[in-house]
């Protein structure tokens, strides 16, 4: 055995089998090409036989990738594995994976075939996927469930057949990391030719334990680990790349071995995935979920003020995240609050400090999230006027002709009209809004959210609407019985708060240079 352990990525393939998660040709290959990068040693880039763009989406990763191997899944059939192998054909480093049942529960009731009968579709189907590259894997679908003594034979006649990699796949999500172990420990130690091949393991998740199952795994001999960006796939999913990649590299001290992904690429790949699916991660997924970094009780608020070490095992910049996040809200202490204030520029004395922090607590218990905008208005409660203000609209969309929205806003106390068009009424009311109001051009959308405050179809409609600007978030919230003239007013909203958080932003600026250019008072003499 070596030190090193193989990542297989199947996103592009057992991934896209979780229902709803299907890419196209040209998502495959984004995704594939990310992979490619970061070092993902084998991609598993599709089911060739499945259908005429599987087969192409496969070919042209094949022919595009630079380092990874490319692989091809096949049924023990020859149509898949002659499929799969011309799919393959023009790839610098090909493998073939074909997989056949072990388990007496699978060869009973789905291919009605006895131990001995399935040994010879194994020989057979190793042998011509052999016959077309020298790189052939073979799993034995429903390994855990498997009688041990019939896995071994079973793991003898594809190694002579030529598999050079053998997975013992936890299929159902059966396994648990004690069984998983010593299933790997007694097929490598009792299958006569088992040096001639790499072990691997493919974890499905169905009771949580696809990562825990594929180290024990690797602790038990196994030198492939098979698994997806964001732990996507069938049912509940699979071993969580990220999660193992962070294992091997925070926890090296226990395991003592090596893995070839860049980690400051896992952050990058998870958000391809997720917009390429349009499948969002759960927020606190280990490693990639938008809470993996993020910190809100006091008593762990003051540690990482202190020293990050105290509460985080790894550093966000190691998987591709900008920073760690210390959250607002009603769990936070006075610490953390006084580093966000310094952090937008405010500095108060101890006693306006203590006041706002009363304040800050009182709305935080009726506040989930607390933004920097609240933050301001909690500081400055003589708010000024809002610069704009929602006038009248009018919209002209439909299945037929462009979207466009006709849009009059109040500009400090005078209107102003414009047109626009767009892709959809929505897109249309905001081009109007970012072309009237220049504080919005350098302002990103993060959310736009629809939420029907009473029910029926003439229900009032609440939207929120969430901008970025340079790293600070401000939230606005219109509600109206016309869906469209709840989301004008809560950009608009959004774009006063921007605004005001801006000109806040500049008076702490220039009060700080005031004081930096400021002489300082010399010190009085004796004489004086």
């Amino acid at each position: 055995m070596t030190n090193r352990i193989i990542i297989f990525d199947t996103t592009l393939r057992d991934g896209e089998q979780s229902p709803g998660m299907s890419m196209t040709r040209e998502e495959k290959l984004l995704v594939a090409e990310v992979l490619d990068g970061m070092g993902v040693d084998v991609i598993e880039a599709g089911f060739a036989m499945a259908s005429d763009g599987d087969f192409e989406s496969v070919k042209a990763i094949a022919e595009t990738a630079k380092n990874a191997v490319i692989c091809s899944l096949a049924r023990a059939k020859e149509a898949d594995i002659r499929r799969a192998a011309e799919a393959l054909k023009n790839c610098k480093r090909p493998r073939i994976h074909t997989f056949m049942s072990t388990s007496e529960i699978h060869l009973t009731h789905q291919f009605k075939l006895s131990q001995d009968e399935a040994l010879v579709v194994i020989k057979n189907a190793v042998a011509l996927a052999r016959s077309f590259t020298d790189n052939v894997e073979w799993s034995a679908m429903d390994a855990t469930r498997t009688e041990l003594n019939y896995l071994v034979k079973a793991v003898e006649t594809a190694i002579d057949a030529g598999a050079t990699t053998i997975n013992l796949p936890d299929t159902v999500g059966y396994g648990t990391p004690e069984t998983i172990g010593h299933m790997f420990r007694y097929v490598i130690e009792n299958a006569k030719n088992a040096h001639k091949a790499v072990f691997s393991f493919h974890g499905q998740n169905d009771l949580g334990l696809a990562t825990a199952n594929s180290l024990a795994a690797v602790q038990a001999g196994a030198r492939q680990i098979e698994c997806t960006i964001n732990g996507i796939g069938e049912r509940a999913g699979n071993t969580s790349l990220e999660e193992v990649v962070m294992a091997l590299k925070v926890r090296k001290d226990v395991f003592g071995l090596e893995c070839g992904v860049n980690a400051q690429h896992l952050m990058r790949a998870s958000k391809l995935v997720t917009q390429v699916t349009g499948q969002s991660v759960q927020v606190n997924k280990a490693i990639v979920g938008a809470n993996a970094f993020a910190h809100e009780s006091g008593i762990h608020q003051d540690g990482m003020l202190k020293n990050r070490d105290t509460y985080e095992i790894m550093t966000p910049e190691s998987v591709g995240v900008t920073k760690t996040n210390l959250v607002m809200g009603k769990h936070s202490g006075r610490a953390a609050f006084k580093d966000k204030l310094g952090e937008l520029g405010i500095r108060l004395g101890d006693n306006q400090l203590e006041d706002a922090f009363v304040r800050f607590k009182t709305l935080a218990d009726k506040k989930k999230e607390i933004f920097d905008e609240d933050l301001f208005a909690l500081i400055d409660t003589d708010a000024a006027d809002e610069r704009y203000a929602f006038a009248n609209l009018n919209i002209e969309c439909g299945s037929e002709g462009p979207q466009m929205a006709r849009l009059g806003m109040m500009i400090d106390g005078h209107l102003r009209t414009t047109k626009k068009e767009g892709n959809g009424p929505v897109d249309a009311i905001f081009k109007c809004i970012k072309s009237m109001a220049l504080d919005a051009n350098e302002a990103e959308l993060k959310l736009y959210q629809v939420h029907a405050i009473t029910g029926g179809t003439d229900a009032q409609a609440e939207v929120t609407v969430r901008l970025e600007y340079e790293g600070k978030l401000v939230t606005g919230h219109g509600a109206d019985v016309d869906t469209l003239v709840a989301s004008a007013k809560a950009y608009i909203a959004a774009i006063n708060k921007l605004e005001r958080l801006s000109q806040r932003l500049l008076l702490t600026d220039s009060e700080a240079t005031a004081t930096e250019k400021k002489p300082a008072k010399k010190a009085k003499t004796d004489a004086a």
